[in-house]
């Protein structure tokens, strides 16, 4: 196999055009973080940046932590929260471990490790 065939994309994936939104760094691409929004080129979702900005992490510290981000995607991210809180606070809700725990009927074992219930043999 050549060099060009193995960079050549397979033609039976289909890769999912982004989906813009009125915030031009926040995209929604099919099949990408469940369609939730996203940072254009990324897959940090806005849900991960509303985190740290609620946990009050400054935008200087969110480039930290996220060097290939630009100061204006997070700030557009974070306006995004804004515009959008009810459905990303419910994506927070719904992505902590208790609310997890409590939608499997899983438990924490003294590891940390999540541990859900057998399924019973018919």
């Amino acid at each position: 196999m050549s060099a060009v065939q193995v960079l050549k994309k397979p033609k039976h994936i289909a890769i999912a055009k982004p989906k813009t939104t009125e915030h031009p760094y926040i995209v929604r691409v099919k099949g990408v973080c469940g369609g939730r929004p996203i940072i254009k080129g990324t897959r940090i979702s806005v849900r991960d940046i509303a985190g740290l900005y609620k946990a009050g992490d400054t935008v200087e510290e969110i480039l930290q932590t996220h060097p290939h981000l630009t100061p204006a995607a997070v700030h557009d991210a974070i306006s995004y929260y804004h515009d959008h809180q009810s459905a990303i606070e419910q994506e927070l809700r719904e992505n902590r471990i208790e609310y997890i725990l409590a939608k499997y009927n899983a438990t924490l074992d003294e590891r940390g490790r999540i541990i859900f219930p057998r399924k019973k043999r018919e």
